[in-house]
């Protein structure tokens, strides 16, 4: 039968772990269990006997003379038999036999090995794979525990949990299948390594090991987006102008990009051509959607508006928004898809808006309360115009106007109404000087007097007036009533 030592020395092989650190974790068992047999309030200490390779246990006593204690105190006389150079004051260790562990006792120390044994084995995995994080590494499935997978990297434990899982894959016990490591967690129920075949660096290693172009640099990929199971977007830049980079990537007839398609079970692959102008960017990302145009709204939060025709604009949104939602996260922006009458409409829309006239606001200067004008716009009414337009009954249907309202509105509009026509009211002109009539004498004539300047004239201009309207056969009552002309003298 092996020694304990023996069992330690293989149980740290097997594991991988430091063979002290499994030492200290019999120790710490045994005196555990050691506790639980002799209840006598003794200290204990467990040790590994070096010629038996076995652990050893004993009870910690001091020397004196007079024992009052004999828990934790040992007298000199007896401390001498185990040991000659014992003195008072002294510490001496007193053998415990191990045999009367029982079989409770041996359960729990065997617990604790284990579990000691486990967070040593979590140290050293974490330790191993804390830098390896983004990796591409091939494991074997080893069982499934529930929706998730556990599978083996080298020594260690890794799991693949169903969140981390594409769609299009299915996996049995022993297959092997490459994975990218995700995250080391330290603490928690699935406290370990988590590898992940639905991360968009798994399809980034891919492409650094069928790329040779990217492998060495020339070609760097600059964003990956990605729905697992569905499709993916990538953007690569060439530092060499002699090389295409989307054409690198894709290989001759496309062999490098089939490779990594076939690898993740027929998901589509995007390459794009990646630009540091987010207008052109986007142009890319969207594709194979042809853009018209691209407007950038609002730059520091990152918004913009992408116009297409009406024919392009299902295959620019995608299934279910995908591809402007894998654009969307390729840019890092905000993404507006509108097709050219869309945005005609709002046009139209914007400028109808802009030409309904006078906001309602103008008529808080009138006596009209914040709260009605409120109300107003809450019920669609947005201005003065549209306001003036509307009937009684058509106001009351405003949630929260009332008849005591309607009556301060009509007093508002009115007065404002009455403002803006004495505004508009141009002033009576003033009288021509007196200079301005000589100018429409006769050339050479002389002025009349005054009495008769502007009399003489205005007759005759508007008995010629009163001539020219008159009509034919009534005359007669024109000369009874003395409108007409008199004949000259002599006639």
């Amino acid at each position: 039968m092996a020694s304990i030592k023996e069992s330690i020395e293989i149980l740290s092989k097997e594991k991988g772990i430091d063979p002290r650190i499994v030492l200290d974790a019999v120790k710490d068992a045994m005196l555990v269990a050691a506790r639980k047999q002799f209840k006598g309030g003794e200290e204990l200490a467990a040790d590994l006997d070096e010629r038996t390779g076995n652990i050893v246990l004993y009870a910690l006593k001091t020397v004196v003379e007079s024992v009052s204690n004999p828990a934790l105190e040992i007298g000199l006389a007896e401390a001498k038999k185990l040991d000659p150079e014992a003195a008072v004051g002294a510490q001496v260790r007193v053998p415990k036999p191990t045999e009367a562990l029982g079989r409770i006792s041996a359960q729990t120390a065997k617990q604790v090995i284990l579990q000691k044994v486990r967070e040593a084995e979590r140290d050293n995995i974490c330790a191993e794979f804390t830098d390896r994080v983004g990796e591409l590494v091939n494991c074997t499935v080893k069982r499934m525990e529930g929706p998730d997978l556990v599978v083996e990297i080298g020594k260690a434990e890794a799991r693949l949990p169903k969140k981390e899982q594409s769609r299009l894959e299915s996996f049995s016990v022993g297959e092997r299948i490459r994975c990218v490591i995700k995250s080391v967690e330290k603490t928690g129920k699935n406290a370990g390594v988590i590898v992940s075949r639905a991360a968009p660096e798994l399809v980034m290693r891919l492409f650094e090991q069928e790329v040779p172009e990217i492998y060495d640099g020339t070609v760097v990929i600059r964003a990956c987006a990605r729905e697992a199971g569905e499709r993916t977007k990538i953007a690569v830049l060439s530092h060499d102008r002699d090389v295409d980079c989307v054409g690198a990537c894709v290989g001759m007839k496309g062999m490098r990009v089939q490779s990594i398609i076939r690898e993740l079970r027929g998901e589509k692959i995007d390459i794009i051509e990646y630009s540091d102008d987010p207008v052109q960017f986007a142009t890319h990302a969207l594709s194979p959607a042809r853009i018209s145009r691209v407007s950038v709204l609002d730059s520091n939060e990152k918004y913009m508006e992408v116009i297409v025709d009406d024919t392009q604009l299902s295959l620019a949104i995608g299934k279910k928004g995908q591809n402007v939602r894998l654009a969307a996260k390729l840019l890092g922006w905000r993404i507006d898809i509108k097709t050219e009458e869309e945005k005609r409409r709002e046009v139209e829309a914007g400028m109808a808006a802009m030409a309904i006239g006078t906001p309602l606001s103008v008529l808080l200067d009138y006596g009209l309360q914040d709260q009605v004008i409120g109300k107003l716009l809450a019920g669609g009414v947005g201005s003065v115009e549209k306001l003036g337009s509307m009937t009684p009954e058509e106001l009351l249907e405003i949630d929260g106007i009332t008849e005591e309202f309607i009556q301060e509105i009509g007093n508002s509009v009115n007065a404002y109404y009455q403002h803006l026509e004495a505004a508009q009211t141009p002033a009576a002109p003033a009288p021509e000087p007196q200079a301005a009539q000589a100018q429409d004498l006769p050339s050479g004539g002389r002025a009349p007097d005054s009495s008769a300047a502007g009399a003489q004239p205005a007759e005759s201009a508007g008995q010629d007036a009163a001539a020219e309207e008159i009509p034919a056969g009534e005359s007669d009552t024109i000369k009874s009533t003395g409108l007409a002309e008199e004949e000259p003298a002599g006639q």
